[in-house]
């Protein structure tokens, strides 16, 4: 027996291994941790290898038995779905922690470093780390097989406007990029007067819906027509088509209210213009300024036609104006604007230069007219109105002219614009320049109407550069400060760029 020093300490002694005689610290096994891996595998029975598998098409990786999932290289989301895949084999063991080797994007492969432990002979702890290997295997998910074959859909919303201009359409299609509710289309298909939209469930077809009705005046309706049924399990097939009927209704039309509605909305004059459509046609009386929301349901009790063609605008030239500061307001008068400003004006055609006549007026953009300015209106003295509302008027009330917006130099602002919209990849039955010369005029009102600008996402082009205020013509332009970066995020074959390694 061996005694120690006085006021030494107690060290603890070391055994030796029952299998190769080193000496080591005593534990329960009395094995070195050499022998002790020799003996025991804790990772017996964990698979080493795996597959998962990837849809090229959505960059999506399925997760057993039919869920898709958007998962990033190296991110928790995949690393989630790879453990999941041993969850059963890893059951036996405790899992300390767990991170991905990095692998080349490229190499379809992921790897997962695992570190164990497990209690083995008698009561020893041991620990053990090893790496798992997926290999990525690409499959068409069956959401991509609907869109590939194009026709099997089960759900169609088809949007219609009874307007030879597509002014609504371009905004529409601005509001649905911006709240990416595209996604989720088989196939879009344009045709001469609307847009058909595919999908392959009834549910999203619905959210489109519910959104249009949200965002221009509209109203719907819907039918199903069966496809198939399986008497055994009572399972019906339909497919579903909601049909949207867009208010006719388009910016810079002049309309006329019916009597009754004119009365409504504070006594306006049946005369109006329109300014903008958004979720409500917004009206404003060009003789007092008053203006007026009306909602969808409101139209399609009173319904309402333009009374010109968007191709019947003329040019006229501002002889002379004067702006009425106080106009008195009438009984029961709602509110006006404050954005525009009352003026009263002498034009003359510009067609009609070599003679006297002249037309005199009242307008709303004294804001902006002055003498010598070009202007596009509508002749109302020299048309035939053939229109309900607008026969039955006194024709003391009806005005000569109605000027619509300034007139500015199409070319130079094309050639000065250095901002872009983006658009929908869609089916077309085919383009013409009308469909252009819309196209412009959509990217010139939003250069005027700031309302209407705040609700969609513009792109900065800098491919085309700033020009000079030198040649400014006074034309209404958008700021950089209201223009988006056109991000192009490039994505690997296995996902995008994920979160760091967990370790």
């Amino acid at each position: 027996m061996e005694y120690l020093p006085a006021g030494a300490a107690p060290v603890q002694g070391h055994i030796l291994c029952c299998q190769c005689g080193v000496p080591i610290p005593p534990n329960p096994a009395n094995m070195c941790v050499g022998c002790l891996r020799a003996q025991v595998d804790i990772t017996e029975g964990i698979p080493k290898q795996g597959t998962v598998h990837f849809c090229k098409q959505c960059e999506r990786y399925l997760q057993p038995p039919g869920t898709w999932i958007h998962c990033a290289l190296e991110s928790r989301e995949l690393l989630a779905l790879c453990l999941k895949k041993i969850k059963a084999s890893l059951s036996k063991v405790r899992l300390i922690d767990a991170g991905f080797i990095w692998t080349e994007p490229h190499s379809k492969r992921l790897k997962l470093k695992l570190t164990v432990q497990k209690e083995v002979i008698n009561g020893a702890v041991l620990q053990q780390v090893f790496v798992v290997e997926y290999i990525v295997q690409s499959q068409m998910c069956e959401d991509c097989h609907r869109i590939e074959a194009k026709d099997f859909w089960k759900a169609v919303v088809q949007v219609r406007q009874k307007t030879v201009h597509k002014k609504t359409f371009y905004y529409l299609e601005q509001l649905i990029l911006k709240h990416r509710l595209h996604q989720n289309t088989l196939r879009i298909k344009e045709i001469h007067d609307g847009l058909d939209f595919y999908y392959s469930s009834k549910q999203h077809a619905q959210k489109m819906v519910d959104f249009l009705q949200c965002t221009v005046p509209s109203r719907s309706k819907s039918s199903q027509r069966l496809i198939s049924h399986d008497i055994h399990s009572n399972v019906y097939n339909y497919k579903s088509t909601f049909s949207v009927e867009i208010v006719p209704i388009c910016k810079d039309n002049v309309v006329c209210l019916s009597p009754k509605l004119a009365q409504s909305l504070g006594n306006m004059s049946q005369i109006c213009v329109c300014i903008r459509v958004t979720s409500a046609i917004h009206l404003i009386d060009p003789r007092t300024l008053q203006i007026a929301d009306i909602d969808g349901n409101t139209y399609w009790r009173h319904p309402f036609n333009s009374l010109f063609h968007p191709k019947q605008l003329e040019e006229f030239i501002i002889m002379d104006i004067n702006r009425v500061h106080e106009k008195k307001k009438g009984a029961g008068a709602g509110a006006r604007s404050n954005k525009h400003t009352l003026a009263e004006a002498w034009v003359r055609k510009t067609s009609e230069l070599d003679t006297d006549h002249q037309y005199f007026c009242s307008t709303h953009l004294g804001h902006i007219l002055n003498p010598g300015d070009l202007v596009l209106g509508f002749d109302l003295a020299n048309c035939n109105l053939n229109d309900e509302f607008a026969n039955k008027m006194n024709p003391q009330h009806i005005p000569d002219v109605v000027l619509i917006k300034k007139s500015y130099d199409r070319s130079k602002r094309q050639r000065r614009r250095n901002w872009k919209l983006k658009e929908l990849e869609r089916d077309r039955e085919g383009t013409d320049s009308d469909d252009e010369r819309q196209y412009q005029e959509f990217l010139e009102d939003l250069e005027e109407d700031e309302t209407i600008r705040k609700n969609v996402n513009i792109y900065r082009n800098a491919d085309i550069p700033v020009e000079s205020d030198t040649d400014d013509d006074g034309a209404p332009q958008i700021s950089l400060a209201e223009m988006l970066e056109d991000l192009h995020i490039s994505q690997d074959a296995t996902g995008g760029e994920g979160a760091e390694m967990l370790t």
